[in-house]
């Protein structure tokens, strides 16, 4: 059975929440993706998968990361293009909230931080979970930063990046994006967007 409800999240009034106040504009009357609940399941699907239908729109892209819904909303001008779902920080890891801009942008990208401790000699994994800034390698060992493609960094050491998606808050920090909905961020965002966090 198709949910028949508009979604909230396409309400006028929510899509102008993506605007930081001092940059509110006015509310859209753009009837675009009208008809994205007729795509949803009752198994909600779109919360795994995401959805993009944004290739033909124009405007400046914008970004707005929900971490109570653990969803990413991309924006082109005042028209939703697309829809992610997010894996955001722990606690004690919490992602920052606020207003940002993407500041680098690298498809192949591995975390300075975080990855694990690896035996030079068997290949084993040592430490799953390392920090780097606490967890050295022994001898004959060696650290592997973790694997974080379509890396698009908006504020200090956090971006957004492909990863793992367990339906939760479960990152370092950074935003994880399943692999191809990052790698749709990752080409219609360029440099300077602006990435919108709150609740």
């Amino acid at each position: 059975m198709k949910l028949r409800l508009i979604l909230p999240f396409l309400s006028c009034a929510l899509l102008t929440q993506c605007y930081p106040p001092e940059t509110a504009q006015e509310k859209p009357n753009s009837s675009y993706l009208v008809g994205y609940e007729t795509e949803l399941k009752d198994d909600g699907s779109f919360r795994k998968n995401g959805y993009w239908d944004g290739d033909s729109l124009t405007g400046r892209a914008r970004i707005r990361i929900s971490i109570d819904e653990q969803l990413a909303y991309f924006y082109k001008g005042d028209q939703l293009a697309g829809i992610s779902p997010v894996s955001t920080g722990t606690s004690g890891h919490d992602t920052p909230k606020g207003t940002f801009r993407i500041t680098q942008k690298r498809a192949k990208h591995n975390s300075s931080l975080y990855g694990e401790i690896i035996d030079r000699k068997t290949k084993q994994v040592v430490i799953s979970d390392a920090d780097s800034r606490l967890d050295k390698p022994g001898a004959g060992q060696v650290y592997k930063g973790a694997p974080m493609n379509n890396f698009m960094r908006f504020n200090g050491a956090v971006g957004m990046h492909t990863g793992f998606i367990p339906g939760y808050r479960a990152s370092h920090g950074c935003v994880r994006l399943p692999d191809h909905m990052a790698r749709i961020f990752f080409k219609h965002a360029p440099l300077g967007t602006p990435v919108i966090v709150n609740d």
